[in-house]
């Protein structure tokens, strides 16, 4: 993995915004293969008590992932950032199988490596039961559309 993958660290306020949304926009794909290329060959990620190693780990986490969070939508929003190091808060909304929605909440320390692939993610998740009326995140499944309020303007 000689190639960049920018942008690159030390991050600026600006680069690390960039670089949160960009995650944001290939979670919201929903495409496993494409997200683990993001990640180092040899990522490691702690997901609440889940320990994944490696891309191949991260495209069966995530595939088992979106088979149980249907209609996946997800926000995040820059928390801080330092040299190569970048933490986040998000919020998403998805239903389970028998139709009970849920907006999760957590936050997540990213690393990079000097080429700008993550290699390491923690990520701390909280599951809230939400009724289908109180859903926040409408647009059509994929990345958020520019014009759709953050998670500080939805108050979250």
């Amino acid at each position: 993995m000689n190639e960049n993958r920018p942008p690159l660290p030390p991050f600026t306020y600006e680069t690390a915004v960039q670089k949160v949304r960009a995650a944001e926009n290939g979670w919201n794909t929903r495409t496993p293969e494409k997200i683990a290329l993001a990640y180092t060959v040899d990522t490691k990620w702690r997901n609440r008590s889940t320990f994944v190693n490696g891309r191949d780990e991260v495209i069966a986490f995530l595939q088992d992932k979106w088979a149980r969070e249907l209609d996946y939508r997800l926000i995040k929003e820059i928390w801080a950032f330092q040299d190569n190091r970048i933490a986040v808060r998000f919020a998403y909304e998805c239903h389970d199988a028998s139709g009970q929605w849920y907006r999760s909440y957590g936050n997540e320390n990213w690393e990079f490596d000097e080429n700008g692939w993550m290699r390491f993610r923690i990520a701390s998740i909280n599951d809230l039961p939400i009724d289908e009326s109180e859903r926040k995140y409408h647009w059509e499944l994929g990345p958020r559309p520019e014009d759709h309020p953050g998670l500080t303007e939805l108050g979250l």
